[in-house]
């Protein structure tokens, strides 16, 4: 039997990701399973109080701010070994507050400066960069804005430098606002595994572990020895970290010093904070890995970890690979099955790998309390799934584009359940990734169904967590945006009047195409895939036995559902798919039902002709199951989402107007 060369083209990638994601959910594993057996007690040192400079890089954090600075301000350390340094780049009232609370505590006697550069150059790494041309103190404290570190930090913390060698105290980190939402409590889950898991598993050992930007206390010495700050990637954090351990230094995670801090609680910061931190690792992965894996000083496992952290984002792209590949495979009726006599091992070897190791990590990690953060499990799965679309343009961006912005994620000083920030500035529009999620989306519903269709409903919850994550993701990015300008006492103008009218038919238009979109694909499959699927399932009934009578009534039906002409493979066509042909192999099936409806059955030619039938039927539904993929990506099908993504994108255009005229306002009434 002939095999559709793309279909198998489709499966090879299929496996490739299958294996390279399985090997990435292993690694996850072993450094679980380390982190459990480890048991690290990591000795301290009385070294008294050391001079220590405490850097806090801001920028445009008017809601939190001032938070900061009277925490660093109250922790417990003496005041003439203390340095404080407000590294402000802000172009907004952020300055004028900054200037107000460090002239306050100045007056308090703290040594605080406010610095500004009076430009972005290098933005988060530029900043320290420039910071530590000016800093003499034997160690460096980092906070980033939205972290409130407690009185007593320092004298926790730098204890733990008790070896020569240490040039990193990383701390754990804490989530001040984590009950806010089910979105929060899945990222202080996704963040807890990180810090107990990799973080723990990779302390004070061989294997490379990294700084997490913030929380942490540098060695002068150890910055300066490893290069200083780099500004050549987005996550300066892991790469000097990295720099750092390849000079022989060491870093230790101790969690238990937690910092609390503040998580993002618009949809539309944590997808800016994860394309951070994807493309960032990416960028690391090309501009370290080589110099990692030739030096010969480094332990291969090490070498092996790094770059599994380095290119774990991979994993992203090669879920929508599946999520790609699983329906055309089902479509094209390819056994997926990882035993034909056990097809429910699949959905089995899936959870075991999946959800269930997960929990028995859980359960090991939190004991008594694991109960509670396993009913975030779900929704973490969820999330994760759903970030895929935006972590994929990441990482492609991380290879293939150039060095962007530094976009920080906003914060709003959120604390209590009944905070709010919508009203508030730095409220982020949603992006062109929206329009993927939704695709997705869509795409994902297809592949339920396929799934339902084909006889394989054992893969439709695997299809439809990730589903359900891009729905998710695109209806929160869409009501997390900002809609509207911040609320002020002064009228709108022409110009503004008419801004907000663009954007509101820009949504309305947005939501019809996008309504319409899912009719006219509904309407697709019910005309163009929904007969095949029907004709398919009389072929299956005809193949497996019957009498002449219900296999006529059958065929009768097949012939009526099909295309009387015509082949869906518009690239490339073979006689296979050319449904004048296959309505020819009905009409000579019915003859041959008709001829033999008279004859007995234990006669010669009517076992011959009933045996030629179930094979021919057989053979007709693979040339449907060929057929199948190209209902789904005819030329029609094509040019209509062609002209769907294009009017998306357009009403895109129009909404990035309204965004940059509302940023001219928001800048005209300084908000």
């Amino acid at each position: 039997m002939a095999v559709n060369p793309f279909t198998v083209f489709v499966f090879d990638i299929f496996i490739f990701s299958a294996i390279l994601l399985t090997a990435y959910t292993f690694n996850f594993y072993y450094l679980a399973f380390l982190a459990i057996r480890r048991k690290d007690k990591h000795p301290v040192l009385q070294v008294g109080t050391p001079s220590i400079t405490i850097q806090l890089p801001l920028y445009n954090e008017k809601y939190v701010a001032a938070r900061l600075v009277d925490a660093v301000c109250a922790m417990d350390y003496p005041k003439d070994k203390m340095k404080i340094m407000v590294l402000d780049d802000s172009d907004d009232d952020t300055t004028d507050l900054l200037h107000n609370v460090v002239a306050d505590h100045k007056k308090a006697g703290f040594d605080i400066v406010h610095i500004r550069r009076g430009t972005r150059k290098g933005y988060k790494a530029g900043a320290l960069k420039y910071a530590m041309t000016i800093t003499n103190t034997e160690y460096v404290a980092i906070f980033d804005a939205d972290f409130i570190p407690p009185e007593w930090f320092l004298k926790k913390a730098i204890p733990y430098f008790a070896k020569p060698n240490i040039g990193l105290v990383q701390c754990r980190w804490g989530h001040v606002n984590e009950n806010y939402s089910a979105m929060t409590q899945a990222q202080a889950l996704s963040l807890d595994f990180h810090f107990l898991v990799e973080q723990r598993a990779k302390s004070n050992s061989h294997l490379y572990m990294n700084f997490n930007g913030t929380a942490g206390i540098w060695k002068r010495d150890c910055i300066e020895d490893a290069g200083g700050w780099h500004t050549a990637t987005l996550v300066e954090d892991l790469d000097l970290s990295y720099r750092a351990q390849m000079k022989g230094w060491k870093c230790v995670f101790i969690e238990d010093i937690v910092v609390d801090a503040e998580l993002p609680v618009q949809m539309n910061a944590a997808k800016r904070q994860q394309f951070r931190w994807a493309k960032g690792a990416i960028q690391c992965a090309v501009k370290l890995l080589g110099d990692i894996l030739i030096k010969r000083h480094i332990p291969i496992e090490t070498k092996i970890q790094a770059f599994v952290q380095l290119t774990r984002h991979i994993g992203y792209p090669l879920l929508l690979v599946q999520f790609l590949a699983l329906p055309i495979l089902l479509a094209a009726n390819f056994n997926l099955h990882v035993l034909k006599f056990v097809p429910a091992l699949t959905i089995m070897t899936y959870l075991a790998m999946g959800p269930f190791a997960y929990l028995v990590v859980i359960y090991n990690l939190w004991g008594q309390n694991w109960k509670q953060k396993a009913k975030v499990m779900p929704f973490l799965l969820i999330y994760s799934a759903g970030m895929a679309v935006n972590n994929t343009v990441a990482v492609f961006d991380g290879i293939f584009g150039k060095k962007n912005e530094f976009l920080r994620t906003p914060k709003y000083g959120i604390i209590k359940n009944t905070d709010d920030w919508r009203d508030k500035a730095y409220n982020l529009p949603f992006t062109k990734t929206t329009l993927l999620e939704i695709f997705f989306g869509v795409y994902g519903l297809l592949g339920i169904l396929i799934s339902i269709f084909s006889k394989n409903p054992i893969f439709a919850p695997i299809i439809a967590i990730p589903t359900i994550g891009f729905f998710y993701v695109a209806y929160q990015s869409l009501s997390h945006s900002r809609f509207k300008r911040i609320k002020s006492e002064r009228p709108k103008t022409k110009t503004e009047k008419m801004a907000d009218n663009y954007y509101q038919m820009a949504l309305i238009g947005m939501f019809a195409i996008i309504v319409f979109g899912a009719y006219m694909a509904y309407q697709g499959y019910q005309t163009d895939v929904y007969p095949l699927d029907l004709s398919r399932g009389y072929l299956d009934r005809i193949a497996t036995g019957g009498n002449p009578q219900s296999m006529l009534q059958d065929l009768n039906a097949i012939k009526e559902q099909l295309p009387k002409e015509g082949n869906p493979v518009w690239i490339f066509p073979t006689d296979t798919t050319d449904f004048t042909r296959i309505q020819q192999d009905i009409d000579s099936l019915i003859e041959s039902m008709d001829a033999i409806q008279n004859e007995p059955k234990n006669s010669v030619e009517y076992s011959t002709a009933m045996t030629d039938t179930h094979l021919r039927a057989i053979q007709i539904r693979q040339n449907l199951m060929d057929a199948t993929p190209y209902m789904y990506a005819s030329f029609s099908n094509i040019v209509f989402s062609s002209a769907w993504i294009a009017a998306i994108l357009g009403i895109f255009a129009v909404l990035k107007r309204k965004k940059d005229q509302l940023k001219a306002y928001d800048r005209s009434e300084d908000v």
